[in-house]
Parts: C-alpha cells; structure tokens; sequence
C-alpha cells in the first residue's frame, strides 16, 4: 500500500468523532471549524464550535447579528479577532455569494481573513477538492517520512505544498480523505516532542524513523503569555464580554495594576476593533 493508502487506512480505523467531519456537515459548519482551530486545541474547539453553529447555522444568521455578538460567543477561545473576522466572512459570503461558501479557491481565498491554508482546507474537507492541505502537523510528518529530517520548518513553502499534493491520490475523495489522515496523524502521533513511533502505520517506511530518528535543530522557543499585552487584553475583553451593557473605565482599571500596559492594551483592542467607545469613560463590544 502508498503512502497515502495507508494514512488512509490507519484513519478508517482510528478517526477521532469530531462534529465537523460528520456527515451533512455544511461547508459553512466546515469553515467556521478550520478559524477555529487556528493555535487552538480540538478539546477547547468542539463546545464553542457546537454552541455557534446552533445559534448561527448559516453565514446570513452571523451577519445579521452584531459583531460583538461574535465577540462574546467566541469566549475563551483566544485571538478573538478570529471572531470579527467570521462575522465579516458571513457578511461578505452574504453579499457575494447569495450566502453560501463557495467552493472556487480564487473566491475562498478573497473572503476576509480566510488565508491560503483555510481556503484549501475549507475546499478540501468541504468540497471534496484535490487540494495540498499542509499545516504545520503536516509539514512535519512529510519532513520526517518522506526527507527523513526531523522538523519541517517554521512556516509553509511553495516546495511544502509540491511535495504534499506528491503524496495525493489522483481522485478527489481520495486526495480529501488522505489531506484528513496526515493530519490527524501529525497531530496525535507524530508529534513535535513525543513522537509515538510504535503506533505510527508509516513506520516501516518512514527514513526518519529508519535512520535512528536524528535529531534536528532543537524546539522553537514558546512566547511567553504571562504579564504580556496579551494576557492584558484578554482580562480587559474579558470584563466588557462578561458585561450586560457598557461598562466604566474604573471597572477596566481594576483587572491590571499597570496603566501604561493597560493603557497600551486598551488602545489596541479599540484599533482591532473588538471593543469600542460608547461615551466618555465607557467601553463595549462592538
């Protein structure tokens, strides 16, 4: 069996029951999981994403909704400017696509903040397209199987996607099924820290595994969370998310004993967006 047989196959047997693969899915259930999942673990993904397809079934439902709306239901997901940029994808898919997802690359792309990976995931586990879906579980996996290297890089490269549609079956359902399982598989075990080599299916073809797993270039520094703008912006969203109505600067003051970085902070959630003024000394979602 190929390689991609038998990631295939090793799915068949072994798929995680995640809500947006199920059947009858809508293109749109499909989108709004990949913007999820982006720097966010499936666990956390699955109760939001489940909650906001209940409440929103469809782009038009969002945008007729206020942004901040999006912003509170997005809770603690993280980068909640992924939320402004679902709300905008809705009000763009409504007034240039009758309000469907379309399934043409070219017009994915265009929507806002749908980036080149979301588009050919969203064509690829939306539409059943032949399209090189490479994150960065991915890249790792064909780094190591297919180069026999230990890491595949810090960011996605033309050569990346070349080598990856290599890999693909030639018919669409196919090509779709196995973008799913060298996922899955870069996911859960063929991991950047603990790769679980004894379950992987493609370890008896895998040169990185085959020649005594070398080492690479060493872990990538994490950024740091605690005491950054970031960590001050998520306490100060949290306040107005958390908040019936407006709320008062002295109620913002209270989260974060720093005013400059407060201040700094502040500042930048009203440029993003995900806060605005109301009145003097009175800040809301949007």
């Amino acid at each position: 069996m190929d390689f991609a047989g038998t990631a295939i196959s090793w799915f068949n047997a072994t798929a995680r029951d995640l809500p947006w693969r199920r059947p009858g899915t809508s293109p749109w259930g499909v989108l709004v999981s990949e913007v999820m999942l982006q720097q966010t673990p499936v666990a956390r993904v699955v109760p939001v994403w489940t909650a906001w397809l209940d409440r929103w079934p469809v782009p038009a439902s969002l945008a007729g909704a206020p942004a901040g709306d999006a912003v509170r239901a997005w809770g603690r997901l993280g980068y909640p400017r992924r939320a402004l940029r679902l709300h905008a994808t809705a009000s763009a898919l409504v007034t240039r696509h009758g309000g469907e997802v379309p399934a043409d690359l070219t017009a994915l792309s265009a929507l806002p903040g749908i980036g080149a990976y979301t588009a050919r995931a969203v064509a690829a586990f939306a539409f059943g397209q032949r399209q090189p879906v490479v994150d960065t579980n991915v890249r790792r996996l064909v780094a190591r199987a297919v180069r026999g290297q230990a890491d595949g890089g810090p960011a996605t490269t033309a050569a990346d996607l070349v080598a990856v549609e290599a890999l693909l079956p030639t018919d669409r359902d196919g090509a779709a099924r196995a973008s799913a399982a060298f996922m899955e598989l870069g996911a859960l075990v063929c991991t950047a820290r603990a790769p679980a080599c004894g379950l992987c299916p493609l370890r008896r073809r895998c040169r990185w595994h085959l020649a005594g797993r070398p080492a690479g270039p060493g872990p990538r520094r994490t950024q740091r969370y605690a005491g950054t703008d970031r960590q001050v912006r998520g306490l100060l969203l949290a306040v107005a998310r958390e908040a019936p109505g407006p709320v008062s600067r002295r109620a913002l003051d209270m989260v974060w004993p720093d005013a400059e970085q407060r201040q700094r902070a502040l500042d930048g959630l009203l440029t993003d967006g995900l806060v605005v003024r109301v009145g003097r000394g009175r800040y809301a979602l949007p």
